[in-house]
């Protein structure tokens, strides 16, 4: 699962290039406005890792939330693009 960053300004969004890997995910992000669930991620094949990058980077956030699942509560992360994400793939 995602660590965030919570209480602290992300950096600014680098000017560096976007991997082919993070490229793609920020498209798929940027196809659902409120974002997606860090599973449907995983099994699109991203790497934690370099989720974490895009939200470290700026260019995605994470909002954690706690789900019930039958008698069960399962921590769960919901992943989407920012801003800056947008403009990283618009530039």
């Amino acid at each position: 699962m995602l660590s965030g960053t919570f209480g602290k300004k992300p950096p600014a969004p680098s000017t560096r290039r976007l991997s082919g890997e993070a490229r793609r995910a920020l498209e798929l992000l940027a196809e659902a406005p409120s974002g997606y669930p860090e599973t449907l991620l995983l099994a699109h094949g991203f790497k934690t890792k370099m989720l974490a990058g895009l939200v470290h980077e700026g260019l995605a956030t994470v909002q954690r939330e706690s789900v019930r699942a039958g008698d069960q509560m399962i921590k769960a992360a919901h992943i989407a693009i920012t801003e800056a994400g947008q403009r990283a793939l618009d530039g």
